[in-house]
């Protein structure tokens, strides 16, 4: 009889400049390089200039569960802006905005005060004033933050995902990784996160 296989959890705090993958045909940073656990897969995608939290998991289920925008799990970003943020800005960030013709779905959006990340040389920070946004999305769309932000004129300097669904990557340096505790798999397989 075979033996099944035990499902495996972990939540990656991905630096910048490392792809969401293990393997890379032009030598760039992967996952690698930080994660030393076989046969777990990125569970949804963070782009190579973005960081925070990324789940990897061989759980195709909930894989699945989270990149599936029918799910609605929300995920947490902590944006860097050049700009003054002002209401208006707000406003259509949280109603949505059209990208490609399409508008993005409601979603909730602050400015929040400096986080207070770990530092690193940021392109653009010289140009003027810099602020701080929260956004919560419930979709996924191809660099959503970064169009968006940039469709109410307040381009995107540093782009951190915070939290998806109420799994944290708090404590975590950059590299640094954790197993989910059974009650954080639970809350996303159920959809049982608090709200924000």
């Amino acid at each position: 009889m075979e033996k099944s296989k035990r499902n495996l959890y972990l939540i990656l705090n991905k630096p910048y400049g490392v792809l969401s993958n293990f393997t890379d045909s032009d030598g760039r940073p992967t996952l690698k390089s930080y994660v030393p656990v076989p046969g777990v897969y990125a569970a949804g995608r963070l782009d190579f200039d973005s960081e925070g939290a990324l789940i990897l998991t061989n759980d195709g289920d909930l894989i699945s569960k989270i990149t599936q925008p029918v799910h609605h799990i929300p995920k947490t970003y902590w944006v860097m802006v050049l700009g003054e943020i002002t209401d208006k800005a707000l406003v259509d960030l949280s109603n949505g905005v059209i990208i490609e013709g399409v508008k993005t779905r409601r979603c909730s959006v602050m400015e929040i005060p400096d986080p207070g990340l770990v530092e690193r040389d940021i392109a653009g920070t010289r140009k003027g004033a810099v602020c701080w946004l929260q956004i919560i999305l419930r979709e996924g769309r191809k660099r959503q933050v970064r169009r968006m932000t940039a469709a109410v004129g307040l381009p995107t300097l540093r782009l951190f995902r915070a939290a998806i669904g109420n799994v944290t990557v708090e404590g975590l340096d950059p590299g640094e990784w954790r197993y989910l505790t059974a009650e954080e798999v639970e809350s996303l397989r159920r959809g049982s996160w608090r709200h924000r």
